[in-house]
């Protein structure tokens, strides 16, 4: 059945913290998929694909009210657009050109998803459009020098489509005027049951790698590759979430269970991550992205204290996040692909999400 509602429509949303006003657009395509996106943060809000039976229901975490959105006590980067760095920096220092950087602190020891106000709680300027491949909304933001210690203006567009064929697919550009570094993702929460209403240690995962990037205690990459053959990090076959997570090994205990970096297999183009499937809803989502790596985790932060749409309760294990990326702390490993961008270069990447149900 198509649906025949207008393809993007707006409304708004509250107000910023500094007072400005938001505004939540929605995005339907042909076939009645559903994906609503806040500017502040570049926020996946919500997001409707049909079960097996053919009955919508919400595959992200998130909340029905844009101020919870504002602390992350509440909101712990649910949908949000990451950036300028998504993922750890050691010690929040890096070195370009001889000059050493210095970010906040924020997640112990280290830098995470940005610093203290990452691109999460900025305010993008959206702009909706149909085209032929469905209904867009692109969001801009332009990152001043300096902003949470990152040096160098940086100019960012990242592009949500939900294209006809079911697939809710992200672009991202980026160009700055001086050399800093740079590593978008976005940070949805999935439980494809719909309208979390259980855990995910039921889904079954596949990840299209041989090796993750081990880390120590506070998180950090060791620098080395770690083969996932017989390990719990082995998905290279549907597994269930919930099958090896409480397992044995330092790796899976500094995490509380999984909060790893996946190194996907091929070099470039889009290529397939990952597939994510719930066989009760039988809702499925594979991943495809130009990224070299992919952060799983599995929710392990979530306590039941954050009350979410619906008035739902997230409890432990209730969604899985695949963030697709470059590695963790990267401009301190030489070894991993670099994530410098210099003037008068044009960074792009792409990552496609594709929703099915069996």
């Amino acid at each position: 059945m198509t649906d025949t509602r207008q393809p993007v429509t707006s409304r708004p949303w509250g107000t910023s913290p500094d007072g400005q006003p938001i505004t939540l657009y929605t995005l339907r395509n042909r076939n009645g998929l559903q994906a609503d996106i806040m500017d502040y943060g570049g926020v996946v809000v919500r997001l409707l694909t049909p079960d097996r039976e053919g009955n919508p229901g919400d595959i992200v975490l998130g909340h029905d009210r844009a101020e919870p959105y504002f602390s992350l006590e509440t909101s712990p980067y649910f949908g949000a657009l990451i950036g300028r760095y998504g993922n750890r920096i050691a010690g929040g220092q890096f070195t370009l050109d001889g000059k050493t950087y210095q970010l906040p602190l924020n997640n112990g020891p280290n830098s995470l998803h940005g610093g203290e106000r990452g691109f999460n709680q900025r305010l993008w300027t959206g702009r909706p459009s149909t085209g032929e491949d469905g209904p867009a909304l692109e969001l801009t933001y332009l990152s001043p020098d300096g902003e949470e210690g990152y040096p160098g203006n940086l100019s960012v567009r990242v592009t949500y489509t939900l294209t006809e064929d079911n697939t809710l697919q992200i672009d991202y550009e980026a160009t700055a005027d001086a050399p800093t570094i740079l590593n978008l993702t976005n940070h949805s929460y999935w439980n494809l049951s719909g309208d979390a209403g259980r855990d995910v240690l039921g889904h079954e995962l596949t990840v299209r790698a041989d090796h993750i990037t081990p880390i120590d205690e506070t998180l950090i990459p060791t620098g080395e590759l770690l083969p996932v053959e017989g390990t719990p990090f082995d998905f290279r076959h549907p597994t269930a979430v919930g099958a090896r997570v409480d397992g044995q090994g330092e790796q899976l205990r500094f995490a509380g269970g999984y909060d790893h970096n996946f190194v996907l297999r091929g070099e470039e183009g889009l290529k397939a991550a990952a597939t994510l499937h719930d066989p009760l809803s039988g809702r499925r989502v594979e991943v495809f992205t130009t990224q070299p790596g992919m952060q799983f985790y599995s929710g392990n932060f979530l306590d039941g204290s954050i009350v979410g749409k619906g008035g739902q309760r997230y409890g432990h294990r209730w969604a899985v996040c695949l963030e697709t990326q470059h590695f963790p702390d990267s401009p301190n490993q030489a070894t991993f692909p670099s994530t410098r961008l210099q003037p008068g270069e044009r960074f792009t990447s792409r990552t496609v999400y594709a929703f099915t149900a069996r």
